[in-house]
């Protein structure tokens, strides 16, 4: 008797083995198997999310097919409690473990902004309010020579606030790498300043390598106590900043009062009229070295220097020929 009940236990312990066992490998063959999607789709997992409530919504999206299958094979692989909220993209077919193993590494979708050079603060602010997955309120910020241009990497989910902070962040820093390799003997004597001259330096060319060059001429012209005669200082007297002219500067409008105009005051205006970038901020702490005091556009989208007046006037001519 003793003896049928001790093989009669023996056999519930190895049909329970069997049924273990039998789960174990139902489970791993689901959690490495091929999953559902037909196609690649990107789902986005709320922050604060729970393990459960993101299992759930990838069963929705159809990213997996048994929900509890999957936490399961979780389970099972020690991964449980470890996935992250984020955006994600899925490729088609792909297993419920490589799903997992997406989550737990925080591998998503990462989005960028690029701020090109030259913006003003309100344009750039514009163009993070209408980010998408970016989340919160701008905030006001007043000013210019604030924000590095530069393309920035978010997630979605991100505070607009926060990224804004970025690039003031990243300005300082920038500065702070810069200013100390700054040229000798420069006309003027705080980073600020050097923000301003960069600024129009930025509104002035477009050409890359012109703008050591630009920079050259508005020092000379500082150095001599010149006009600067900046059209994008007019420009920003008459917009400030909220955005581009929508027509041709005319003569009147280099006669208005405004302490940005470069026509009508010597020096550097008394603030940034853009946000400049790196190359522009170099240039205005480096600017070449150069005998020109004079430059004007050549028609093929580059500028055509002179080192006198005369030369100028010729340059002009000939500028009016090709824009007639």
């Amino acid at each position: 008797m003793r003896r049928a009940i001790i093989f009669g236990s023996l056999a519930i312990v190895v049909i329970a083995i069997g049924v273990v066992a039998a789960g174990y490998f139902y489970v791993t063959g689901y959690y490495k198997g091929t999953g559902p999607l037909q196609e690649a789709r990107t789902v986005v997992l709320e922050r604060g999310s729970s393990a459960r409530t993101i299992v759930a919504k990838l069963e929705d999206a159809g990213v997996i097919e048994n929900g509890r299958l999957f936490l399961a094979g979780l389970w099972l692989e020690g991964g449980a409690g470890q996935l992250k909220p984020g955006e994600y993209e899925f490729p088609a077919s792909i297993s419920p473990k490589d799903v997992a193993a997406k989550l737990i590494a925080g591998d998503a979708v990462v989005r960028k902004l690029t701020i090109a050079e030259g913006l003003t603060t309100a344009e750039i602010l514009a163009l993070v309010e209408a980010a998408d997955g970016l989340k919160g309120e701008v905030g006001t910020l007043s000013g210019e020579g604030l924000l590095l241009p530069e393309t920035y990497h978010f997630a979605f989910g991100d505070s607009r606030a926060e990224l804004i902070a970025r690039m003031q962040t990243d300005l300082t820093k920038l500065i702070e790498e810069l200013w100390p390799k700054r040229a000798k003997d420069l006309p003027f004597e705080s980073a600020a300043e050097a923000l301003v001259l960069a600024s129009i330096v930025e509104k002035e060319t477009g050409v890359a390598t012109e703008r050591p060059k630009v920079a050259g001429v508005f020092v000379n012209r500082l150095r001599l106590g010149m006009a600067l005669q900046s059209d994008p200082t007019v420009i920003f007297a008459i917009t400030k900043g909220s955005g581009p002219l929508d027509r041709a500067l005319t003569r009147k409008d280099l006669g208005i009062d405004s302490p940005y105009n470069t026509y009508k005051n010597t020096g550097l205006p008394p603030g940034p009229i853009a946000n400049p970038g790196r190359a522009s901020i170099e240039a205005a702490l480096n600017p070449m070295t150069t005998d020109a005091l004079y430059f004007v556009a050549d028609g093929k989208g580059g500028h055509a220097f002179a080192n006198t007046l005369e030369e100028h006037n010729r340059n002009v001519a000939a500028w009016r020929r090709l824009n007639n």
